[in-house]
C-alpha cells in the first residue's frame, strides 16, 4: 500500500504537477496576450482613425496586424507546453514567403493602393486621368480603383497601374482654364473679330472675371489667322461652357460676316509658250 501510494506520489511529483503548472502558464500566456491584442488592435485603429486613414486601409492592416499578433501570442504558449516552435516558424516564414511569390503581382497592387490612401492624389468623386483611363472616381480599394468613363462605362482599373504613371487630377482645383482657337481668312478684319470674341465672352455669365480672359493671335496657318482663346470657369463648368462659347463665336461670325476658313491650296499653272 505504502509503494502504491509512494508511485502516485511520485507520478503526482514527476508528470501531473509540472505539467499542470506549464498547461496553465500556457493559458495565462494565451489568455493575457490576446487580451493585449486586443487593446493593441483598439489602439492602433484608434490612432489611424485620427489620423484621418481611409476606413478601408484601417480595417486591412488592423486584420492583418491581429493576425500575427495572434499567431506570436500561440508561439509563446506552445513554446511554454515545450512544444519545438523553431521548425514551425521557419515553416510559417517559407510559407509566406512562397505565397508572396505567387501573389507578387497583388502585394504590389496592395502596396500602390495603400500609397493612393495615404498620400491622396484623389478622393471619391474627383475627374482624373490615370492608368490610361479617364473618368470620375467611384470608389479606391485596396487592390484596385473603380472609376467611371463619360459614356457611363464602369472601369476596375489595378492600383498598381494608377500610381505607376501620371496621375492628372481634373477636379484638384476649383476653376480651370478653355482653351479655344478659332480661325478667321486673311481678308477678315483682325480686331474686329477679336472684339465680337469678347462680346461673346462678356455675354457668358459663367466665364470668370478675374484671371482676365486672353484673346490673342496664335498662329498664322496656312489657311487662317488662328486665335487664341483662353477664359477661366469654375470647375464643374468646363464642358458646358466650351459648347456654348463655340456655338455661340461661330454664330456671331456668321451674323457679323467673319468668315471661318477650311484647309485649302492654290495651284498656279506656269504655261508655256
Amino acid at each position: 500500500m505504502n509503494d502504491l501510494l509512494a508511485n502516485h506520489q511520485a507520478y503526482l511529483d514527476k508528470y501531473v504537477i509540472p505539467w499542470g503548472i506549464k498547461i496553465l502558464l500556457a493559458l495565462l500566456i494565451l489568455l493575457i496576450g490576446l487580451f493585449l491584442v486586443k487593446l493593441i488592435i483598439s489602439l492602433s485603429r484608434k490612432l489611424m482613425h485620427n489620423a484621418r486613414l481611409d476606413d478601408i486601409l484601417i480595417n486591412f492592416v488592423n486584420s492583418i496586424l491581429n493576425a500575427v499578433l495572434v499567431l506570436f501570442v500561440l508561439v509563446a504558449a506552445l513554446d511554454q507546453l515545450g512544444v519545438n516552435t523553431t521548425s514551425m516558424v521557419a515553416l510559417i516564414g517559407a510559407a509566406g514567403i512562397a505565397i508572396g511569390l505567387a501573389l507578387q503581382d497583388s502585394l504590389k497592387n496592395f502596396s500602390a493602393g495603400v500609397m493612393l490612401v495615404i498620400f491622396r492624389p484623389f478622393k471619391n468623386g474627383d475627374f482624373i486621368d490615370a492608368g490610361g483611363i479617364m473618368g470620375v472616381v467611384e470608389q479606391i480599394g485596396i487592390f484596385s480603383t473603380t472609376m467611371r468613363t463619360p459614356d457611363n462605362r464602369e472601369v476596375i482599373v489595378p492600383n498598381g497601374a494608377i500610381y505607376g504613371s501620371t496621375i492628372t487630377n481634373f477636379s484638384a482645383r476649383d476653376t480651370r482654364r478653355l482653351d479655344l482657337v478659332f480661325g478667321i481668312a486673311y481678308g477678315d478684319d483682325l480686331r474686329r473679330a477679336k472684339e465680337i470674341i469678347g462680346q461673346v465672352l462678356a455675354a457668358e455669365p459663367r466665364v470668370l472675371a478675374e484671371p482676365a480672359p486672353l484673346v490673342a493671335v496664335g498662329e498664322l496657318g496656312e489657311s487662317s489667322v488662328n486665335l487664341v482663346v483662353r477664359p477661366w470657369v469654375g470647375n464643374g463648368d468646363y464642358w458646358d461652357v466650351k459648347f456654348a462659347l463655340t456655338e455661340a463665336v461661330k454664330l456671331a461670325f456668321d451674323a457679323q460676316g467673319i468668315s471661318i476658313p477650311f484647309p485649302q491650296m492654290d495651284v498656279h499653272l506656269d504655261k508655256g509658250e
